[in-house]
């Protein structure tokens, strides 16, 4: 899922083969120095696997001699490494570079070959090895932003989701700001995902990502803020239809706004964008009921009853409007129920009677 693109990876000289060598280098001979600078223009020219059989020859004869020896071992391991890549054989490349740090001494040289032999060895399908060898090198450069992303997809096809929610790093592109989301979402670090998310949003997203989002926020239980996200969507013309203005509604519904559900369902019927159903009706009376508007509440729940028949219907209206003291309402409609062979009704009825008595009672 989060495997790196194939690519041949240029791996190039150190400057200072066309430069004054540093003193903390071992001085090389001329004629080494030169047939370095020859591989490298073979190599140029396009003849990588002379290139390679011959740099890797010299760094079997120069390993296990002296410093001077040693360290000019590196730069051919170097250079075979880099026909290697060339050629699009990114292990053996791989491989190459891992002898170069193994035979150099120089700390910067062996942190620029480490770097360049986990790139190589992600490329090659290397996974595991090549994310040690970047975590390694990313922890000496933090502040280096593109090998932490390379790392945090290495980090990720391994399944690794804690450590690469550890590395990523603030910002980025907008794929890179939906790679990131997923991390944190799989590392369990909900609220950092849906961070990622929102950012991602603001620099233009698909439905898919808008959707994501909104759900996410769901799971959080931040349903005011998924029934926000939902709206923005709306309004951005990133979601339309009939499913998803039933959505918007549920959503306000559950997100504590539910007069602004009642009155979106309310036009949506009136204008036809819904199809008239009892489903709808019965949405209706409850997103007026958690609004707490007592009329049309009371009235969505009787045009409710009405158009079901339903004996349960006529119940529930009967206990909404003894609860808010409408005891007319509440006699109508539980007369209705108990018409209908609701024998709870009756028992209702008989409390509504006893509690009249009681006011009449001396």
């Amino acid at each position: 899922m989060f495997r790196s693109p194939s690519r041949p990876l240029l791996l190039t000289l150190s400057l200072w083969l066309a430069a004054p060598l540093a003193l903390a280098e071992p001085a090389l001979p001329g004629a080494t120095i030169r047939d370095l600078e020859a591989l490298q223009q073979r190599l140029t020219a396009g003849e990588g696997a002379s290139v390679a059989e011959r740099a890797a020859a010299q760094v079997e004869r120069l390993a296990s001699g002296n410093a001077a020896d040693r360290w000019a071992a590196a730069l051919y391991a170097q250079l075979a490494g880099h026909a290697e890549a060339r050629a699009g054989r990114h292990a053996a490349a791989a491989d190459h570079l891992a002898r170069a740090r193994a035979l150099g001494d120089d700390e910067a040289s062996r942190q620029r070959w480490r770097r360049q032999e986990a790139e190589l060895r992600l490329t090659a399908g290397q996974t595991a090895r090549g994310a040690e060898l970047l975590e390694a090198w990313v922890r000496e450069h933090p502040e280096v932003r593109a090998p932490r992303w390379r790392l945090v997809r290495a980090l990720a096809e391994l399944g690794r989701w804690e450590a690469a929610a550890d590395w990523l790093p603030t910002g980025g592109s907008p794929d890179q700001q939906a790679l990131a989301a997923t991390v944190y979402q799989r590392a369990g670090r909900g609220g950092e995902a849906l961070a990622r998310l929102e950012a991602r949003l603001e620099s233009g997203a698909d439905a898919e990502t808008w959707r994501r989002a909104v759900g996410l926020a769901q799971r959080l239980g931040r349903h005011a803020q998924a029934a926000a996200l939902w709206e923005a969507g709306w309004r951005e013309g990133v979601f339309a239809g009939s499913e998803d203005l039933e959505r918007r509604i549920r959503l306000h519904l559950a997100g504590g706004t539910p007069a602004r559900a009642a009155e979106l369902l309310e036009t949506a019927l009136a204008e036809d964008a819904l199809e008239e159903r009892l489903e709808y009706r019965r949405l209706l009376a409850q997103a007026w009921e958690a609004a707490r508007d007592r009329e049309r509440a009371l009235g969505a729940w009787r045009s409710l009853a009405e158009a079901s028949g339903a004996a349960e219907d006529w119940l529930d209206l009967g206990r909404l409007a003894y609860a808010w003291g409408r005891d007319d309402t509440a006699a109508d409609a539980w007369a209705r129920a108990a018409a209908l062979g609701e024998t709870r009704a009756e028992a209702w009825l008989a409390t509504l009677d006893s509690t009249e008595d009681s006011w009449r009672a001396p």
